[in-house]
C-alpha cells in the first residue's frame, strides 16, 4: 500500500493550437504543461484534469498516446511517468426549480469512455469545445449516464456562493437534485473545511474531497489529497473513495477556510464585513452583499457531530500566498528542494533559512506549523496573511 498526493480538478485553459477551454483559465494551462508541471514541479502523484470532454483535448491525448508519452493503465488512468491523469469534466446543471446553476464533477477510467461521454454531451449542450458548460439534461440523467460509462460523479465545491449546491437559493438537500446513491464524493472548496462540512448530516455518508480547482498552472495543489492506495489507477481510486481493501484518504490539506475568497459575508462593492440582513453597507452605503460560506453553513446545519473517523483536514497556506516570495525566491526554493510537496512536507525547517531570506523561511515555517495569523476572505476575494511575525 502507497500514498499519494492527489489534486481531483484542475482545468485547461487552452489546446495545443490555443483554442480556448475554460476562457478563465490561463493560456499556459494546456493538457502538456499540466501533467509536466503537476508532476515535476508540484509533486503529485495522481491528477484529475476536468475539460477532459473537449475535442481538442481529446485529440492531443490520443497524439500523446500515439508516442508513448502517455500509457493507458489496464485498472484505469493515463500514466505519465510517474503520475496518473484521470480524464473528467465540469458541467453545470440547471434543474428546474434549482435558484441557480450547480457545477459538478464527471471522471472516467479511459479515453474510450471520455470519447463516448463527450459524443454523448455534444446533444446536450451548446458548445462542446468550452469547459463548465450547461448541460441540458437533469442531474439524475446526467448521473445515470456516468454510471453508464462506469465512471465517477461528485457535486463541486459545493458551498460556494455561486454555481453550487448549497451556495445559495432554496436548495437544502442533495435530494432535491441527484440520485445520493451515485454521488462518489463531496468537493468541498476553498471556503469551507471538514469539520464545517460534517455540520451538514446528509453529508456523513461521503468521502470530503479537497481539490486546487487550478485555473493556473500555479494554482495546481493549492488543496489537494493524500489517498492510501495498493496503486495509483482509477479502480483503486474508486475503492478508495468507499473505503474498501484497506485503501482510503488519510489526509486533506485545504486553505484555512479564512483564506478562501467566500468564507464571510461581506459587500459587494467595497468588501467591508456585513451581515447578511443589512440592507445598506455602514462603510459605502452600497445595498447588496454577498453571503459567506460560514453563514451559508450555519443555516444549512443540521449535525453537532461530525462522521467518526474521518481523515484529518490539514490546514496549509499555499506557497503563492506567502508574502515576499515572489518568482525569484519560489524558483530558488524549487531548484534547491525539487518540488512543492517537498518544501511544503518533508524539507527540514532548518535548510528553508539557508535557501531563502529569514522572514520568507519563517512564513513557510509558521505556515507548516498552523500558526499564521489570518485576516478573512469574503465576496470573491481571497483572505490574507497578516504581515505580522511572532
Amino acid at each position: 500500500m502507497n500514498d499519494y498526493f492527489v489534486d481531483l480538478h484542475i482545468h485547461i485553459g487552452r489546446t495545443e493550437t490555443g483554442r480556448a477551454v475554460k476562457i478563465t483559465g490561463a493560456k499556459t494551462l494546456t493538457f502538456s504543461n499540466i501533467i509536466a508541471h503537476a508532476r515535476d514541479l508540484k509533486g503529485l502523484h495522481m491528477v484529475g484534469i476536468i475539460d477532459c470532454h473537449s475535442p481538442e483535448v481529446i485529440m492531443e491525448m490520443e497524439r500523446l498516446l500515439e508516442e508513448g508519452k502517455l500509457l493507458e493503465l489496464e485498472e484505469g488512468g493515463l500514466y505519465y511517468e510517474g503520475l496518473t491523469v484521470i480524464p473528467g469534466s465540469e458541467l453545470e446543471i440547471y434543474d428546474e426549480g434549482t435558484n441557480g446553476p450547480i457545477h459538478v464533477l464527471c471522471y472516467f477510467a479511459n479515453l474510450k469512455a471520455m470519447k463516448s461521454f463527450s459524443d454523448w454531451l455534444t446533444n446536450h449542450l451548446k458548445n462542446i469545445h468550452l469547459s463548465s458548460q450547461r448541460v441540458y439534461v437533469t442531474g439524475r440523467e446526467l448521473q445515470e449516464k456516468v454510471k453508464e460509462l462506469a465512471g465517477l460523479f461528485m457535486p463541486a465545491h459545493v458551498f460556494t456562493p455561486f454555481k453550487s449546491l448549497y451556495g445559495k437559493g432554496v436548495k437544502k438537500s442533495l435530494t432535491e437534485v441527484f440520485d445520493p446513491s451515485l454521488i462518489a464524493g463531496i468537493e468541498l472548496g476553498l471556503s469551507a473545511d471538514t469539520q464545517m462540512a460534517d455540520q451538514i448530516i446528509e453529508l456523513h455518508s461521503y468521502p470530503f474531497l479537497t481539490n486546487s480547482d487550478a485555473h493556473s498552472l500555479a494554482k495546481i495543489a493549492r488543496e489537494y489529497q493524500k489517498i492510501r492506495m495498493e496503486k495509483a489507477t482509477f479502480i483503486h481510486l474508486e475503492e478508495a473513495l468507499r473505503e474498501t481493501n484497506g485503501q482510503q484518504i488519510v489526509e486533506n490539506y485545504g486553505l484555512d477556510p479564512l483564506l478562501g475568497k467566500y468564507h464571510q459575508t461581506v459587500c459587494a462593492k467595497c468588501f467591508a464585513r456585513a451581515d447578511q440582513y443589512q440592507k445598506i453597507c455602514q462603510q459605502c452605503g452600497h445595498g447588496k452583499v454577498i453571503k459567506g460560506v460560514a453563514e451559508r453553513i450555519s443555516e444549512l446545519k443540521t449535525s453537532d457531530h461530525g462522521r467518526l473517523q474521518r481523515p484529518p483536514y490539514i490546514a496549509q497556506v499555499p506557497l503563492q500566498f506567502i508574502p515576499g516570495l515572489g518568482p525569484k525566491w519560489f524558483d530558488k526554493l524549487l531548484n534547491h528542494f525539487g518540488t512543492e510537496m517537498a518544501i511544503l512536507h518533508t524539507v527540514p525547517e532548518s535548510a528553508l533559512y539557508e535557501v531563502v531570506p529569514e522572514k520568507i523561511a519563517q512564513y513557510i515555517v509558521q505556515a507548516r506549523r498552523g500558526t499564521l495569523s489570518l485576516a478573512a476572505g469574503g465576496g470573491g476575494k481571497y483572505g490574507k496573511i497578516s504581515a505580522k511575525l511572532d
